[in-house]
């Protein structure tokens, strides 16, 4: 088989075996030298499971032993298959490469790649790969990439209407942040760990499969989304995979194996198949894309102003939705209830406070226990928050049901993103024998109300599908899933406390008005230190 580079790479082909449609590929993590080691092992799978058609190394493939590597480029031994490498990482290495800067024929069966690029197989196999590291003063070196480099590669594909994406991407250096949203890698603190150039060249390749080497670590994750939910038609997924280094002593996997047929010979909807597993991109998708000006993350409130008392109509947004007026900072209009340093918010309903965010007791609740999840500081909805905000609420909520579970409850967390100021994300505690009706209670009601209530995934990011500013109704209920509802003209204010009110459900229609729940003072401060009490051993700020 012959593979081409794409357009602007070299036009060097090069040639490996014949491979039929399903390829049987392995993949291998930083050789260092370790030549020996690494055709053994395959000549014995092969020996065991046939032959396969190619081998894709990441990270450093060369070490320091030029006598290791000499016996292949003399003859003396054979590389038992198709090999293709990627660049040098380390100055030391850059002599491997000297008669080949561009890439070609290392030895008998072994080719490197070349800096960057894309390789189109007869197969219809697509590889795009890029070698070295990220630099660290924005030069494009022998052993370092630069944002030059990865706008080099995306321009053809950003303007190619018909790209779907490519089958397998190979970097040497990690994406950035990849374990968002995904199973932590545990012996990495991944904050400091890879390339946000990396992470941009993946969002706009939209591999299949992602490899890399490097940190000595195997790293599966879960596959990810290529696609906002809702907002955008379904792609395929990625699959992202860290490899060891072949001499770990940890017995660390540094070889993958895996079958794949390429993107072309697939049916669309067979290829789109979303994965139970499947979770949001770990990138954020609008700030990778390329030349395109990323959607803006102002404020929104809503003017009440009558339609009548404006001097001219306003243009109503792009989706239907309501007239808004657009603040440019995100501090509240006039004196905001929930801000925690506000002289507005009531402090006897307060009973937890953490670093971003606290908890306090619902003014009129539906029960007892009603709580609040609210940041401290001013920000009006879940998408419109910053990470750290986000991620305490998500602590908030973990230790909310476990409290809850112990005294034999399970939680319902809803938020409203319309006619509010400040992010308010209700927890109402429903009998556990009542959990199997809740999705059926939220649907009921929406059509009785001709609320659009849409099922998401349950890995999914809310702010990958919701942009900010734009209102809407979410809901978590205990089963795992997820409902929302993108508001566009008008929408029932008590539709959360409505389905919760219900016969299915609490059986307590008469409260689903908050107003017709108030009570004195004095006694939502004796509820607030009940539950503060109660809830001391699940909170986590006290120790």
């Amino acid at each position: 088989m012959i593979f081409k580079c794409g357009p602007s790479m070299c036009l060097r082909p090069v040639k490996v075996v014949e491979m039929s449609t399903q390829l049987k590929i392995f993949v291998a993590g930083d050789v260092e030298g370790n030549f020996d080691q690494l055709f053994s092992r395959i000549k014995n799978i092969q020996k065991k499971s046939g032959n396969f058609d190619l081998l894709l190394c990441v990270g450093d493939f060369f070490g320091t032993n030029f006598m290791a590597w000499e016996s292949y480029v003399k003859g003396e031994k054979k590389v038992p298959i198709a090999t293709l490498i990627l660049g040098p990482n380390k100055f030391e290495h850059t002599d491997y490469y000297k008669d080949n800067k561009d890439g070609g024929d290392l030895c008998d069966n072994v080719t490197y790649l070349g800096k960057k690029g894309t390789y189109n197989g007869s197969s219809g196999l697509t590889i795009a790969y890029l070698s070295g590291t990220e630099s660290s003063e924005g030069k494009s070196e022998e052993i370092n990439f630069s944002q030059q480099d990865v706008t080099s590669l995306l321009l053809p594909v950003a303007t190619d209407t018909k790209f779907q994406g490519v089958d397998i991407l190979i970097t040497s250096q990690w994406p950035k942040g990849v374990d968002r949203y995904g199973i932590p890698v545990g012996e990495l603190a991944t904050t400091n760990v890879g390339s946000s150039l990396v992470s941009q060249l993946a969002i706009n390749l939209r591999p299949r499969y992602h490899f890399c080497g490097m940190e000595n670590v195997f790293y599966e994750r879960q596959p990810y989304r290529n696609h906002k939910v809702l907002a955008e038609k379904e792609r395929h997924v990625t699959r992202f995979i860290g490899l060891a280094k072949l001499s770990n002593t940890q017995k660390k996997k540094y070889l993958y194996a895996f079958s794949i047929t390429p993107l072309s010979s697939i049916d669309q909807s067979e290829l789109t198949k979303q994965t139970p597993d499947v979770t949001e991109c770990p990138f954020n998708m609008e700030e990778s894309k390329p030349r395109q000006e990323k959607e803006s993350d102002a404020q929104f409130f809503y003017d009440m102003t009558p339609r009548e008392e404006k001097g001219k109509k306003r243009q109503r947004d792009k989706d239907g939705g309501p007239d808004r007026k657009q603040i440019k900072h995100k501090e509240p209009t006039g004196p905001c209830w929930f801000c925690l340093g506000s002289p507005e918010v009531e402090k006897h309903l307060v009973v937890s406070v953490g670093i971003h965010t606290y908890l306090a007791l619902a003014k009129g609740g539906l029960v007892d226990d009603h709580i609040l999840i609210l940041p401290i500081g001013h920000h009006q909805s879940t998408t419109s928050a910053p990470s750290e905000v986000i991620d305490e609420i998500n602590r908030y909520k973990t230790a909310l049901n476990k409290f809850f579970k112990q005294i034999g409850k399970s939680v319902v967390f809803f938020e409203r993103n319309y006619k509010t100021q400040h992010l308010q994300i209700q927890v109402v505690p429903v009998p556990i024998d009542c959990v199997q009706e809740l999705k059926d209670a939220f649907m009921q009601c929406s059509e009785e109300e001709n609320v659009e209530l849409n099922e998401i995934p349950k890995h999914s990011d809310l702010k990958q599908i919701v942009p900010s500013g734009t209102p809407y109704f979410y809901a978590e209920i205990p089963s795992g899933e997820k409902l929302l509802h993108r508001i566009k003209k008008q929408f029932p204010i008590q539709f959360g406390r409505d389905v919760l009110s219900s016969v299915q459900v609490l059986n307590m229609p008469e409260r689903v008005d908050w107003r017709n729940c108030k009570i004195s003072k004095d006694k939502e401060a004796r509820l607030a230190a009940k539950f503060k009490e109660d809830f001391k051993q699940f909170d986590l700020n006290l120790d």
